[in-house]
């Protein structure tokens, strides 16, 4: 479990810059990383659900959100990251929370989730949302709305990393590859952002 960790902070340090200078670049360049990203989660969920129905439900929902993750890019930068953030926040409050005070499992879908780890997935992408707009003054977002805000797109990508794990344990595997080493595959990494992206920018499509 320590080797696993320490290899999950090893990969998320290498990952991190990379996947920040394509979405900063944008144009082509976010494409082409968005495209590989595709393309490789689609094969995973393939892997995973082959030998069920689940795959062209899925398929069509992948499409839905990575072209949510191409506007919500495009028409709200700033916010998008924001977005990133977040989900981030969640996994690492989440999986660092869980470790250290452990407790009461969430749920009998993913046994590692515990409410601890839930407290800190909210904790951590609170204060990281509050930090991150108020060092670029991002002075739209109001305390009571970025709280607001930021509890949904946590819940919902909480959600994303429950519902990925139940497809998970349907399937009777652990992880849906071995692409990023700590983590397994990448689907299993952006679990919570295929479904918080989408429903963020509903949300601020609609603010």
């Amino acid at each position: 479990m320590k080797n696993e960790a320490i290899q999950r902070i090893l990969s998320s340090i290498i990952l991190i810059p990379i996947a920040l200078f394509f979405i900063i670049k944008g144009s082509f360049f976010f494409i082409f990383f968005l495209s590989i990203c595709f393309f490789i989660t689609s094969f995973e969920w393939y892997k995973m659900t082959k030998n069920n129905n689940y795959f062209l439900f899925g398929l069509i929902f992948l499409i839905l959100s990575f072209l949510s993750t191409f506007l919500l890019r495009n028409i709200f930068l700033n916010d998008f990251i924001l977005v990133i953030l977040i989900c981030a926040s969640s996994d690492v409050g989440g999986f660092a929370f869980g470790k250290i005070f452990k407790g009461p499992k969430l749920s009998k879908i993913s046994p590692n989730k515990t409410y601890s780890g839930m407290i800190g997935s909210f904790f951590l992408s609170i204060i990281s949302a509050f930090l991150y707009t108020n060092y670029y003054s991002l002075i739209y977002w109001t305390d009571n709305l970025l709280l607001i805000t930021v509890i949904l797109i946590s819940s919902v990508s909480q959600i994303g990393d429950l519902t990925v794990s139940y497809f998970k344990r349907i399937s009777k595997i652990k992880h849906t590859g071995k692409i990023l080493p700590g983590h397994g595959g990448l689907l299993d990494r952006i679990d919570g952002m295929i479904f918080a992206i989408p429903f963020a920018f509903i949300l601020f499509k609609s603010l």
